[in-house]
């Protein structure tokens, strides 16, 4: 109760207004010292100006020094006399008697004048830049197109974006999330392709959102789905602007984060989660096959080690007499029933995919290598699994990989779970079961009003099918999908 007063009283103070009140050139840094809880990052430059003593105030963390000495410091000392917006071309300039908005520019890296006697405060923005190379993203590689990636920078990834659409329907709208953080989010869309219906109700959900911290565009994802307990990404992380401007085109929108690499696409459907960027830089026949693959293998995550579980416990009789001769061989001595067997492999494989990715680089790559050979060998030469559960578990794993997106690939890892429970306890009718209610949950959840599933569930029409199971020729497939330009109601009961 106590934390939620202060709480109160801070975001009430963030949206009032405090005047500078006028003063001797020591009372007015005073104020906005106090401000900022006097911080000792807080510099300060005095200067004479028009036959004023004047300061230069600015958080020496968040400036560019030489920016600053040759746009602000240099032009102001060779002019003692005139109009601060007439000296200080370089730059622009703005003025305000606002404590509040003062402190807010010194945060994103102004330098603040101020003149004694003076209720008004000159701001000139000199931030410092840190930002790294655009590289390519390591967790979405392709063979084929383009390599560059988003980086941590708003404006770098809001360029790489216009760049590849340089059209004056590419509309930007910015947003500041976070009482504590203030950290600023764009909402990208192309104006005559999106429908305005998704984004009145996602610029709806974005001025919501009641945090006092924003950490990277996964926390705004969680705020504005509409299914929270539901196993499957309600919306799509890509680090690709390729991919990012290949939604924006079909009249997605992208919500870019500042400071985060991931931009997040909404709305965003079941089917979008296995088409990858290669499907459309190879031959439309490539592209097709290996997105069936693809799709094959969300059957396989899901279901591969329930198939076995149920045919070893209930429905052996299914196998070939070889296989079936060659299973029950090396069940034999094993201990464990193969339920058992088959969770604490998939455990096993979740620890050194974890372990993996925590590890550095070189080390990684040997304890997935080593690790996988080593407790692969060792458990089976134990009798603690069979070989054939091995096999399994390493085909599912795999499955789970080919998923261009890894969110998705976890999601399916992790329902194998329940889907093994129920093959134990009813064989195939338990896995025929299971399937049944997680595509009964597919069809059920939305996405800004969207099909999560669309167009199967519920059906859109044929024209949508083009897109989904088949890359077509890029000149059968130039139309814009139904899904982004029909009107519909949308039920969102979150806040």
């Amino acid at each position: 109760m106590k934390f939620n007063n202060l709480r109160h009283t801070f975001m009430e103070s963030e949206s009032s207004t405090i005047e500078l009140e006028p003063g001797d050139l020591e009372f007015l840094i005073t104020q906005i010292q106090e401000h900022l809880s006097n911080t000792e990052d807080l510099m300060t430059h005095n200067l004479a100006f028009n036959n004023q003593a004047c300061a230069l105030v600015y958080i020496e963390s968040l400036v560019q020094a030489e920016l600053l000495q040759t746009s602000v410091i240099q032009p102001l000392l060779d002019s003692n006399l005139g109009v601060v917006e007439k000296i200080v071309t370089s730059i622009e300039v703005k003025h305000s008697n606002d404590v509040l908005q003062i402190g807010k520019y010194l945060l994103n890296g102004s330098c603040i004048m101020v003149m004694e006697n003076e209720p008004i405060a000159f701001m000139m923005l000199v931030a410092q830049s840190h930002v790294r190379n655009i590289q390519e993203p390591k967790s979405e590689q392709v063979i084929q197109g383009s390599h560059e990636g988003f980086i941590e920078s708003l404006s770098t990834n809001i360029y790489l974006l216009r760049n590849r659409i340089r059209s004056p329907k590419f509309k930007v709208k910015y947003f500041t999330i976070g009482h504590v953080t203030n950290t600023k989010v764009a909402m990208i869309y192309i104006d005559h392709i999106a429908n305005p219906t998704i984004i009145e109700e996602c610029e709806k959900r974005l001025r919501s959102i009641d945090l006092d911290y924003l950490y990277s565009a996964g926390n705004i994802d969680e705020m504005i789905e509409e299914h929270p307990y539901s196993p499957f990404p309600q919306s799509l992380q890509t680090e690709r602007p390729d991919r990012a401007v290949s939604y924006l085109m079909e009249g997605k929108i992208n919500i870019v984060v500042d400071g985060s690499p991931s931009v997040l696409v909404l709305p965003t459907t079941f089917f979008s989660f296995y088409q990858s960027p290669d499907d459309y830089n190879n031959r439309w026949i490539t592209g097709t096959f290996f997105r069936f693959i693809r799709l094959i293998s969300f059957i396989l995550a899901i279901s591969l080690p329930a198939v076995y579980i149920a045919t070893v416990s209930y429905n052996s009789e299914v196998l070939p007499i070889g296989i079936l001769y060659s299973v029950k061989v090396s069940l034999t001595y094993v201990p464990l029933s193969p339920i058992l067997e088959a969770i604490t492999m998939q455990i096993i494989l979740e620890l050194l995919k974890e372990a993996s990715i925590r590890l550095p680089s070189p080390i990684a790559q040997t304890i997935g290598i080593v690790g996988g050979l080593v407790i692969g060998t060792a458990v089976v030469e134990a009798h603690l699994v069979s070989h054939t559960m091995i096999v399994v578990i390493g085909l599912t794993a795999i499955a789970s990989f080919a998923t261009p997106i890894n969110e998705l690939g976890t999601s399916l890892r992790i329902l194998g779970f329940p889907t093994m429970l129920a093959a134990s306890l009813f064989g195939f009718f338990g896995i025929a079961i299971m399937m049944m209610i997680i595509f009964i949950h597919l069809c059920k959840i939305e996405t800004l009003g969207i099909a999560y599933f669309e167009p199967f569930g519920p059906f859109t029409g044929k024209q949508n099918l083009k897109d989904i199971f088949l890359r077509l020729p890029t000149w059968k497939n130039n139309k814009q999908p139904g899904s982004t330009k029909h009107s519909f109601f949308v039920r969102w009961k979150r806040h």
